[in-house]
């Protein structure tokens, strides 16, 4: 049965949507669609000029037509009369290709034909700034190592507790908020879930941290390095592939508890990095957090090099824990879409073809 989310607006005080998707880009699209039209919207959905966003369309291309996701719905919790849903871009009555969520699914269906269904978590750093972008908002966060200021983290509570309480309302599962390795420099985390599930979230996490930042005066940005001498923003991913409720990259006899298909799918990663680092380190940006010198605190903490460790962070690939690894290379300007699709493709590669991801290095990068 349908969802039916005029019923869902009427219950939940619910007066707008936000019907919207993510470009190539990573920037997010939106048209404010009023309660009284969405049946018409979820049926038929919105328009848009795919040229006027970055679709990679001309002028003359007929409407996009995004058609939203109820599964997808998320109300605002700092605005409660509005709905955020994320939507699928078709055209001529067809999925457009290469709209990012669009890619994902194709790729996680690409999985499951294969027995694997891909759950991820993502770690997304960003930076509290003053309104005009040209400094920290924090002029008192100023220690040469600031990685879990207790003083800092608790300057910003009003801005981080809001933050928290809306992914608790949300059913997110936070569990924990710090202050990062730079200056104005926080992260928080939620659990891992299905890899749409977590695109979506990390699509709305973004458009949520700027929008209470903005209601407290302040700006925030994921931009992979802000500020040349502090540690820039990454966006660090973990992966695990299941099925029937069993976590198959775990195995309790190999050393750091990963499956010979756990490494398999890193020799993947491994053997695509290059291509991989459009994609996960899309802008000029991003080129400044890689290889960079060493920041104020002492390290950039970000990999210069295509390797995969233990539980070291010096490495493109960590295996904190078992059953699980961390992919370490992407930043802040990462689409949260195409990210995940990414990493997954790449590492179903190293599936398919049995790759070899060769002898871990437990060096000091």
């Amino acid at each position: 049965m349908a969802t039916d989310l005029a019923a869902i607006a009427k219950e939940r005080g619910i007066k707008y949507f936000l019907i919207s998707f993510v470009d190539l880009f990573g920037t997010m699209r939106a048209k404010l669609v009023p309660a009284a039209a969405i049946k018409g919207m979820a049926k038929n959905g919105a328009g848009f000029a795919g040229f006027a966003s970055w679709l990679d369309m001309t002028p003359a291309d007929p409407d996009v037509l995004a058609i939203p996701d109820p599964d997808s719905l998320m109300q605002l919790p700092w605005r409660k009369e509005v709905a955020w849903l994320a939507a699928d871009p078709y055209m001529h009555g067809k999925l457009v290709e290469q709209a990012p969520r669009n890619v994902l699914k194709r790729a996680i269906a690409a999985s499951e034909a294969m027995g694997y269904e891909p759950k991820t978590g993502v770690e997304c750093e960003f930076f509290l700034i003053s309104p005009d972008g040209e400094s920290i908002a924090d002029a008192s966060d100023h220690q040469s190592k600031p990685c879990y200021d207790q003083q800092a983290l608790m300057r910003r509570f009003d801005v981080i507790s809001e933050i928290c309480d809306s992914m608790l309302e949300l059913g997110w599962n936070p569990y924990q908020n710090d202050h990062e390795d730079a200056n104005g420099q926080f992260e928080m985390n939620w659990d891992y879930t299905n890899a749409l599930t977590t695109a979506d979230r990390h699509a709305f996490f973004k458009y949520m941290v700027k929008s209470i930042a903005e209601k407290h005066g302040l700006r925030a940005t994921f931009m992979p390095k802000p500020f040349s001498n502090l540690t820039g923003n990454g966006c660090h991913v973990h992966f695990s592939m299941w099925a029937d409720g069993k976590n198959l990259f775990e195995d309790t006899s190999d050393q750091l508890g990963l499956s010979k298909l756990g490494y398999q799918f890193i020799a993947g990663l491994i053997h695509s990095a290059d291509g991989l680092a459009a994609i996960t380190n899309p802008t000029v940006n991003s080129y400044k957090r890689i290889n960079a010198p060493r920041t104020i605190s002492g390290a950039s903490w970000a990999p210069n090099t295509v390797t995969y460790t233990g539980n070291n962070r010096t490495h493109m690939i960590r295996i904190p824990d078992t059953g699980r690894f961390e992919f370490r290379l992407a930043d802040g300007a990462t689409n949260p879409y195409t990210l995940e699709a990414a990493v997954l493709i790449a590492g179903l590669d190293g599936i398919a073809n049995r790759r070899d991801p060769g002898p871990r290095l437990d060096i000091d990068m």
